[in-house]
């Protein structure tokens, strides 16, 4: 429950006749005789008065739509604290708008929850199983993917793929007939986590940003058959006949990676091992969790969410919905089924899916191949538990979507002078908030364009927890859309993702034309963001974002910092033409601040999508020049945030009004979620090097450090080391040392935080130290853009990195007198560049103007030190 009202006026509100009464909204004289009130303690016989208000959401709904709907002032739903427990969606149309200017408010104290859940009671422990327990489902729940206990996210029972699996037309065949003996493999889920490619971490998947699942249909003997259409969905998507690999989506690949390596399976009761998992067996109607430390089930309000949507407001182009607000309202416990359908979660990018019988085929493949459905891209979105279609002057204000299993917030099609602001994201399996769709991308009807919509002054973390390629802000193809002064951190992809249908450049064609244009992204604050996935930004943008450089997406004044994974803090990705990329502050990427250059297609002149870089304060120290229309002017480079504009860092991310929001959290304190994709690598004699994907979902106090552990094939623990979480953030490994030579090793990972540690990671791959005398190359292709007192050097890793990974650099910078300065290099980008074989940079600052250095680059290994590579340059007078 919320520790603090989402509005400070309601403080004092009570669940009281007086606190109905004082539950105005703000700016009104008192509540007005058509207002309705509602409290958990309700009657929906009586008439909805302050003295007598009705009990249920849909009551509240039935009495507006008897009210004298001429409005001559706001109506307000007044909503006491308190949980309402919905048995269906709240469902909205035309007839419960405002009028006449004036708005239907459905009006919050803060601590009000509208929940689909359905609290699991009478516990008890299960006979002969130390520590589990059990529960009837409750009345109505025929299945879920998500349980909360006292408001905090169980964990779907999980674990290693017992057998080894080996990918066929209709499944697999496994080495033995383990799965064919669990009773509940049909329930079963095999999840395929993408990434990059790194030492011995196996890259599954559909491309680095996805993490498809797909269900277990049967298993027989060794015979593993896949959930169809997901299976064929995942592995048969159609390719160019005459270009070899590449997808007629061209998005990923055209099956599953690494032969269909499956990163772990979920949801079977054999998987229950571990404190913290959860499972439901449907046939026998019961839910089974292992508590964690402390929990007693019988005491703690344990949720399973049952209903898919709690707010389900549907207008049409001609007959939209408007004029409704939402005000201090959580929206918690819903969940969403279709993965645990045959349909599965077969992705595409940023929760977008392949569907269908014959989706693999023609879904969204519109003139690429024989019967591809139009438009190009229109994959299957995922929905919103609080979903609004063609809604006009919709504003949510001071709300809070959280323990949520879908996106948080879907704003779709048609949605037009929309807000939200002030509210949290957090917990949200998916997407936080979308935002229109992709597939219109020239309407016809202008009552299906989304337009004038702003997303400001939210803060959006610790998300999504479930589909890890989702993103906090989702934009489809939109007008005039404004996307400012949030904060958004601790995410597992992306910060945000605009704009669609870009990707035909891969093949030289042109992006799909489509309405956008006059879209902002501003003044956000976007840190810790790519924790989980690669291939990625701060801010994602493809395809046309406007006709213009006027009309283009203009991307200004963000400040985004602290990336993890593999990619750029602006991501100018296939198609993206018109974009603005100025005044923004951006360091700590992993391999660019803004890339990439795209050729445009639209005619044959072989120019590049054009795109404006200007003004921003950054590492990555690229010359001013005109790229055939890529445009890159006076921007400057920054050797530490503090040489940033200190306005432009003040005034990005929340306001002073909403600053608030940051200490806001949600349920009880609890450990951590478990780190992921861990991997080991041969350093020096006796030693392991770890390196694994941190924890963006803390248990709402923050992460102090990670520990590891080495364990033998007979399960004895050979090693342990602990590393603070800021040493990791800046070496990115831990070291296991006191190890034996030619012994193979598996390693887990846990995250500590003040309440104690996470559970385990999945093992690494095993792995057995060696001695190695074997030193790296020295990198390549060293160059130095120098400004009056600061530089970037930035070189290629070397081809060959010796009989140890490449774990950091070392820079040495010597000026004219021969003195000599060492700079050491380490973090997340110098493990994951060397095995794709990106550039790296690095910014060099207290330097003199009109002085030439000579700048040395050498790569560093659990070995030693290689040789360098040297640039001289001179720095400019001031």
């Amino acid at each position: 429950m919320p520790g603090k009202p989402l509005v400070p006026m309601l403080t004092a509100v009570a669940l009281t006749v007086a606190g109905l009464l004082a539950a105005a909204p703000p700016g009104a004289s008192g509540p007005s005789t058509q207002d309705v009130y509602v409290a958990p303690y309700g009657n929906d016989h009586s008439q909805g008065s302050a003295t007598h208000p009705v009990r249920t959401l849909e009551r509240a709904r039935d009495l507006v739509r008897q009210r004298d709907r001429n409005l001559t002032a706001d109506l307000t739903v007044h909503l006491a604290g308190g949980t309402y427990r919905l048995t269906a969606p709240l469902a909205l149309d035309a007839h419960d708008s405002g009028s006449g200017g004036h708005k239907v408010i459905w009006q919050g104290t803060g601590d009000t929850v509208v929940s689909g859940g359905r609290r699991v009671t009478g516990w008890h422990p299960v006979a002969g199983h130390a520590g589990l327990w059990s529960a009837p489902a409750p009345h109505g729940l025929s299945d879920t993917r998500q349980l909360y206990v006292d408001g905090v996210r169980a964990d779907r029972a999980a674990g290693e793929v017992p057998v080894t699996l080996t990918r066929t037309d209709t499944g697999y065949t496994a080495s033995a007939d383990t799965l064919a003996k669990w009773p509940d493999i049909a329930g079963a889920e095999f999840v395929y986590t993408g990434g990059q490619a790194l030492w011995n971490v196996q890259r599954d998947g559909l491309g680095q940003w996805t993490q498809p699942r797909c269900p277990v249909a049967a298993a027989s003997g060794t015979t593993v058959t896949m959930a169809q259409p997901c299976w064929d969905n995942s592995n048969k998507r159609v390719e160019f006949p005459n270009i070899p690999g590449r997808t007629v989506s061209m998005v990923g690949p055209g099956a599953l990676t690494n032969g269909g390596h499956v990163t772990y399976v979920e949801n079977a009761r054999e998987l229950l091992d571990t404190p913290g998992e959860w499972y439901l067996d449907r046939a026998a109607h019961t839910v089974y969790y292992l508590p964690r430390a402390g929990e007693d089930p019988r005491r703690a309000d344990v949720e399973a969410p049952a209903l898919e949507k709690l707010v389900d407001g549907q207008g049409t182009a001609g007959t939209p919905l408007h004029d409704i607000a939402f005000r201090g309202l959580q929206f918690s416990y819903a969940t969403w089924l279709t993965p645990s359908s045959p349909e599965g979660f077969s992705e595409i990018q940023a929760g977008y899916t392949i569907s269908g019988p014959t989706g693999w085929a023609d879904e969204g493949l519109c003139g690429f191949t024989p019967g591809g459905k139009c438009p190009f891209g229109a994959w299957t979105k995922e929905p919103g538990n609080v979903t609004i279609a063609h809604g006009r002057a919709i504003d949510f204000a001071d709300d809070a979507f959280v323990h949520l299993g879908a996106a948080g917030l879907d704003l779709g099609d048609g949605t037009q002078d929309t807000t939200v602001r002030g509210s949290v994201f957090t917990d949200i399996s998916g997407n936080g908030v979308e935002i229109g769709g992709v597939d219109q991308p020239l309407p016809t009807d202008d009552g299906d364009v989304t337009r004038d919509v702003e997303v400001t002054d939210n803060h959006l973390y610790a998300i999504p927890r479930e589909f890890i390629g989702g993103v906090p802000i989702v934009n489809g193809y939109t007008q005039h859309d404004l996307i400012a002064h949030n904060q958004i951190d601790h995410v597992g992809y992306s910060g945000t993702s605009m704009g669609w249908g870009g990707w035909p450049d891969k093949i030289g064609s042109p992006a799909t034309p489509n309405d956008s244009h006059d879209n902002a992204v501003s003044d956000n604050l976007i840190t810790d963001y790519m924790q989980g996935l690669d291939d990625g930004g701060g801010v994602y943008t493809q395809g046309l974002t406007g006709a213009s450089m006027a009309d283009g997406e203009k991307v200004t004044g963000n400040v985004i910092h602290t990336q993890f994974g593999l990619g750029k803090s602006v991501y100018t990705d296939n198609g993206c033409t018109y974009e603005t990329v100025s005044d923004n502050v951006l360091y700590g990427a992993s391999y660019a601040n803004v890339a990439s250059r795209h050729t445009d297609y639209r005619d044959a002149l072989g120019n590049n999508d054009p795109t404006l870089v200007s003004g921003n304060w950054w590492e990555q120290g690229d010359a001013d020049s005109n790229n055939k229309g890529l445009v890159t002017h006076g921007n400057h480079i920054i050797a530490s945030p503090s040489d940033a504009p200190a306005a432009t860092v003040a005034n990005a991310g929340l306001e002073p009004a909403y600053q608030w929001l940051l200490g806001r959290r949600f349920g009880a304190i609890s450990v951590p979620a478990a780190p992921t994709r861990v991997g080991t690598a041969a350093g020096s004699e006796r030693t392991l090097l770890v390196t694994f994907n941190p924890v963006w979902a803390d248990g709402g106090s923050p992460v102090t450090g990670y520990r590891a552990t080495a364990e033998d094939a007979d399960g004895h623990v050979a090693a342990t080391a602990t590393v603070s979480a800021a040493d990791f953030a800046s070496s990115a490994l831990v070291r296991l040392t006191g190890l034996t030579n030619g012994v193979p090793y598996r390693v887990t990972v846990s995250a500590l935080n003040s309440h104690g540690a996470s559970a385990s990671s999945l093992p690494s791959t095993p792995l057995a130290p060696r001695a190695g005398n074997v030193l790296p190359a020295a990198p390549t292709g060293v160059k130095l853009h120098a400004q009056a007192t600061a530089a970037t050097v930035s070189w290629t890793p070397p081809s060959a990195p010796g009989d140890s990974p490449v774990i950091g650099y070392r820079i040495t910078l010597t000026d004219p007198a021969g003195h000599a300065r060492t700079i050491e290099v380490a973090g997340r980008d110098a493990l994951v560049t060397q095995p794709s074989a990106k550039g790296m940079f690095r910014v060099v600052g207290d330097l003199t103007p009109a002085t030439t250095y000579t700048m040395s680059v050498a790569a560093v290994t659990g070995t030693g030190t290689g040789p360098a590579a040297t640039v001289t340059s001179t720095t400019p007078p001031t």
